[in-house]
């Protein structure tokens, strides 16, 4: 098929951080978007103030009359989030509409390109948005699907120049439901292969086996940049490519004489030829490693070693990534999406070497049941690390209850000092009692929705 033939998209499930990017993309390309979404946010705003028609009830009767009218020139992209007795999906299923998942039309759209695919099941939208930024800032012809807001462009879609054959490409490479089977690039990160998505994968040895096809599927000839961690479990056999291997202190690629400044890092970076010190625009000792990364990628695309260093120093990150919300004398306040032990244990280290003598409060959302089940023992590890938890319910997303699965079973073995559970209805008075030093929001599900109200309750009790 090609995509040429629709001049109409339609989307369930527009408001997705991915979904969002290509209704953003198609919508650069001339065509009519549309879509359905389950609630209003500031991201559906977004999109409709850029001229896309968004309803939020599921119902046929909602549907734009040229998409009802159009079978044949209306293309359907959906999220697997979409609930299986959805109305319009079953609609459009029975009347002989062409749908297809976000992750193939991705794949139809890069299959044109130089695609450089961001995989890992930590990092990849830091470490994407990277080289979207370094390549803008060489003045490159690219496009970029992200699976965030950059806070430099304020968008999940980034683009520059005309768009030829000789465009590149950026795109997040999901292993959710093994998406990014989907994707042939030219130049492939793998940041990391933790276990994760046990509900799609059943366990850690079926998510390394999914990864290794990842690779094979690079083009002959092309790059593979992947963390020393990773490196010779996924591609010890791995001869039709180049090899890069990083890491924070070794490996082809490498961070040198670290040294850290309120939390931002200075760093020399090893391996791209002359030794250059770079100063990082974002905290977080897991941004050194994604820099790297993004780093030896964009040089395989022509970037030398100075623009690659000047966009380092100019990258301000992603939306609800390691995102400083509050930063006052008296209250800190940092929302970020971690969402898998790693990943948190990782972020409250940076947040604890940032600020060594003050008292760190966390709120943590839980995300999925299943993940909940899979890894309780590591979220209960990695929050211990807070000196004060309020934990929440579990955010269900796709899923519905498991009997016997709720966020007791991380609270039980966490050992803060301070531990209290709390839901979405009670947390902001639990909150408002508490005295606030360094403050973490921390999850993947709807906790985003409280960043506001925390941001206004902190500005007003302490001044800021």
């Amino acid at each position: 098929m090609k995509l040429e033939q629709y001049d109409n998209i339609y989307f369930l499930g527009i408001g997705g951080i991915g979904m969002s990017a290509l209704a953003r993309w198609f919508m650069k390309k001339g065509l009519r978007v549309s879509g359905y979404d389950k609630t209003a946010t500031a991201l559906t705003s977004s999109l409709q103030q850029e001229g896309m028609v968004i309803h939020f009830d599921d119902n046929v009767q909602s549907m734009p009359k040229e998409v009802i009218d159009g079978k044949d020139r209306t293309l359907v992209i959906f999220t697997p989030a979409i609930p299986k007795d959805h109305k319009e999906h079953a609609y459009l299923k029975e009347n002989g509409y062409t749908i297809m998942k976000r992750s193939e039309v991705l794949g139809l759209i890069s299959k044109d390109y130089v695609t450089i695919g961001v995989a890992g099941t930590h990092g990849k939208t830091t470490t994407s948005s990277m080289v979207a930024h370094i390549l803008k800032t060489a003045g490159k012809n690219m496009v970029a699907f992200l699976g965030g807001i950059t806070t430099n462009y304020n968008s999940n879609l980034v683009m520059q120049g005309e768009v030829t054959k000789d465009t590149i490409a950026v795109a997040e490479a999901d292993e959710f439901d093994r998406s990014f089977l989907r994707l042939f690039p030219q130049i492939a990160i793998v940041t990391s292969a933790d276990a994760d998505h046990l509900d799609i994968y059943g366990d850690h040895e079926s998510v390394i086996t999914s990864f290794k096809d990842y690779i094979k599927q690079i083009n002959k000839g092309g790059y593979l940049v992947i963390h020393e961690s990773v490196a010779e479990k996924l591609a010890a056999d791995v001869n039709h490519v180049t090899k890069n291997i990083y890491s924070m202190s070794r490996g082809q690629f490498f961070a040198g004489n670290i040294t850290a400044s309120s939390g931002f890092f200075e760093f020399d970076i090893h391996g791209l030829g002359k030794v250059e010190r770079i100063r990082l625009g974002v905290p977080g000792f897991h941004n050194i490693e994604n820099a790297i990364a993004a780093s030896v990628a964009a040089s395989h695309c022509g970037v030398d070693l100075q623009t690659i260093k000047k966009a380092l120093e100019s990258f301000t990150g992603v939306k609800r990534r390691f995102e400083f919300v509050v930063k006052g004398k008296k209250v800190i306040y940092v929302d970020d999406y971690a969402h898998h032990p790693a990943e948190i244990e990782a972020f409250l280290r940076s947040m604890k070497s940032m600020y060594p003598n003050r008292k760190l409060t966390v709120i943590f959302q839980p995300h999925l049941f299943t993940r909940t089940r899979d890894f309780a023992e590591g979220f209960s590890q990695s929050l211990s690390l807070a000196d004060e938890l309020l934990l929440m319910d579990i955010y269900p997303a796709r899923e519905l209850p498991i009997p016997g699965v709720d966020a007791n079973m991380i609270f039980k073995d966490v050992t803060s000092a301070v531990k209290i559970r709390c839901n979405k209805g009670d947390l902001m008075q639990k909150l408002e009692n508490m005295d606030i030093d360094v403050l973490a929001t921390v999850g993947a599900g709807d906790i985003d929705t409280f960043i506001e109200p925390i941001r206004n309750m902190l500005n007003k009790k302490y001044e800021v």
